[in-house]
């Protein structure tokens, strides 16, 4: 069985894609922050029929996320396919982002990236296989009123995204960016700044069905990029 680890897998597109892959047939790792959430999500993936295992973790903390990538290890065997999924979106005006801001947001969105692929990655290598998935924007591409923060940090993902993908696609190691539109999930409804209809963007769930169908190609097809819009917002 195929296993995969997702960040940032209690809420919106991580628990979307947590129980897509589930249901694709992986045997899931899926880390959190709260301790709390990550039981809930634990039992509900159980229930369901699906192998999971968890473990809490700041994965922009590398104390935290070098503690859950062992434990997943040990719990995984192998680590066939990392979703770095984990995300923030601290959406103000330039004049009202703090230093604080800032940080957190690229520590979660971007600095996540680096701790967690620096740890999956060297198995991937020693086994000339695996796929790397980072959930990025369309703010990754275009900037923003309000997004100053978020729209660099999902630049930099796409740029990290390309760069990784060019260093081991030698390797048959794949490393896809997903660059979603506007999604309805808690990020965007606990935000001011944009005011996007709810009914008509996308929801986690087309996400999810986009990360499993990149990972579906055969092992010798990359989509190294993929735009993912609404229809008719």
């Amino acid at each position: 069985m195929p296993t995969a680890l997702i960040t940032g897998a209690t809420e919106g597109i991580g628990r979307a894609t947590a129980v897509a892959l589930g249901r694709a047939g992986y045997t899931l790792g899926v880390s959190a922050r709260t301790p709390s959430k990550l039981r809930t999500l634990l039992d509900e993936l159980h229930q369901a029929g699906y192998t999971a295992h968890g473990h809490p973790a700041d994965v922009g903390l590398e104390a935290d996320v070098a503690t859950m990538a062992a434990q997943m290890a040990t719990a995984l065997g192998t680590i066939d396919v990392l979703v770095n999924n984990a995300g923030i979106a601290i959406l103000k005006p330039f004049d009202q982002l703090s230093l604080e801001d800032w940080d957190t947001t690229m520590a979660t969105n971007l600095r996540s990236l680096y701790l967690v692929t620096r740890e999956v990655l060297p198995g991937m290598r020693a086994r000339k296989r695996g796929a790397i998935v980072n959930i990025a924007s369309l703010a990754g591409r275009n900037g923003f009123a309000g997004g100053t923060a978020y729209a660099a940090s999902k630049h930099a993902v796409l740029g990290f995204s390309r760069s990784l993908m060019l260093e081991v696609r030698k390797e048959d190691i794949r490393v896809i960016a997903i660059c979603p539109g506007s999604v309805d999930t808690a990020l965007i409804r606990h935000q001011g700044m944009l005011k996007p209809d709810i009914t008509r963007i996308l929801k986690p769930e087309d996400v999810a069905d986009t990360v499993v169908a990149s990972l579906a190609l055969p092992e010798r097809a990359l989509v190294s990029e993929l735009d993912l819009r609404p229809t008719n917002p």
